[in-house]
This record gives C-alpha cells, structure tokens and sequence, in this order.
C-alpha cells in the first residue's frame, strides 16, 4: 500500500520528534487519529488492538514488532514515527523488547524506541541505549536521544558531553529536555563549552550561537569567550 492510499495529512503537519516523548500517549493518539486518513486509521487501529492483545513476544518476532516496519508505508512519514511510539506503548515494551527492537531495528525504529522510553521505562535501565544514540552522528537519534529520559537518568558527565555532541553536530539545543535546570550553575559544563569554543576559533572555524546561550544558562553573570567578533563572528582569534 502506498503512502496515497494510506492518505496521510502532508508531511508539513506531522507530529514532530521533540512532542513525541513529551506528549501523554493517550493525546499523542487523540493527534494521530485526527491527523490521519481513514485507511490510515483503521490499519492504526487494528495494530494497536493487536499489540495490546499479544504484548509479549510469541516466536522470533512478535507481530507488534512488524507493525513497526510498516508504519510508514502505512500511515505515511510524517506521523510514523508516533504510530511506533503508540504501538511500543499498546505492547507495553519492557526494557528487554525495547533494547530487542533497538539493536535490530533500522533508524526510524530505534528513533521511536528512544522517543518511547520516557513512556515506558520509569528508571535508568535503557540508559545504554541512550548511551549508543550518543555515540552515532545520526541527528536525528542524537536529537531523540537528548530527551526527557535522557534529562531524567543520564549522569552528569554523560549528559555534559551529550550537550557538546549536540553542538558539534549542528542539532539545536532546543531538542535538549530540561536543558535550563540542568545547565543552570554547572562550572564544568561552563569549562567545557569555553574549551570547545578556544578549539573552535583556533581553528578558525565559526562558534555556534547556541554554545552562547547554553553558556549562559550556566552562570548569566559570566562574560561570554572573548573570540573575535563576538556571538555569529568570524571565530579568528580570542
């Protein structure tokens, strides 16, 4: 079935990412059904009745689990990746099926995973999944990876080097859950930022405007570096 018969809204009106781990699911679903086509919605619905009658795993793979890998054909790109995050939470995936479709899954999977888990996991458990997002240079799994659960469980090390990974990629620290209370007062993230901006202009590459405004929410007192030109300069020399 093609994306015309699953007749989903233009891709312009899709849930995005950052909503998805930070939306109830019971509203992320009353959004989707709004959203989406009528063929759409009935194969939404079926997936899920199915994935709340058999949440557990029956053979190599469960058939929850293959309505993941059609949510897009079915329901269309731009509302995929929460019909998998309803369906991970119909099945009510445990830490095990969630690492189970991580490892195996492809981008768009494992991207729903990391959106899902502040949804279904209550403590630290998944965190090596967070961890793996972390070490990729996908931005669209770093940016699912920086989000509530990550703000909820990742040490303070961890979280810190995630904020650098976020600015080193180009993914805007907009997508950084609770990045104000837990930037707020942090001498070490401030060291970090300063040395990754000295390492920026040394090499005569431009400081990223948000290293700015994450610096400041560290102390809103302190100068900011002193590279040339200032915030949006040329990054020369400090």
């Amino acid at each position: 079935m093609t994306h015309t018969d699953a007749d989903p809204a233009p891709p312009a009106a899709g849930i995005q990412g950052a909503t998805l781990a930070h939306t109830p699911p019971p509203d992320l679903h009353s959004r989707a059904v709004a959203a989406l086509g009528g063929a759409a919605r009935a194969w939404l619905d079926q997936a899920l009745d199915e994935a709340a009658a058999h949440p557990g795993r029956h053979g190599p793979i469960s058939v929850w689990e293959l309505r993941l890998a059609e949510a897009g054909r079915r329901c269309g790109s731009a509302y995929a990746d929460a019909v998998r995050v309803l369906i991970l939470h119909a099945a009510r995936a445990d830490t095990d099926a969630l690492t189970r479709v991580y490892r195996q899954g492809t981008a768009a999977e494992r991207r729903a995973v990391l959106h899902a888990l502040p949804h279904l996991v209550t403590g630290p458990n998944a965190l090596p999944l967070v961890e793996d997002a972390l070490r990729t240079n996908d931005t669209s799994l770093l940016a699912a990876a920086v989000g509530p659960y990550a703000a909820r469980h990742l040490p303070a090390q961890h979280w810190r080097h995630a904020v650098l990974k976020c600015l080193f990629t180009g993914v805007p620290v907009d997508a950084v859950a609770d990045l104000d209370r837990r930037a707020d007062g942090d001498p070490e993230l401030a060291r970090m930022l300063r040395d990754y901006a000295a390492e920026r202009a040394a090499a005569g590459r431009p400081v990223p405007e948000d290293l700015y405004r994450v610096l400041t929410l560290t102390d809103p007192t302190a100068a900011p570096p002193a590279v040339k030109g200032g915030p949006g300069g040329d990054g020369e020399e400090f």
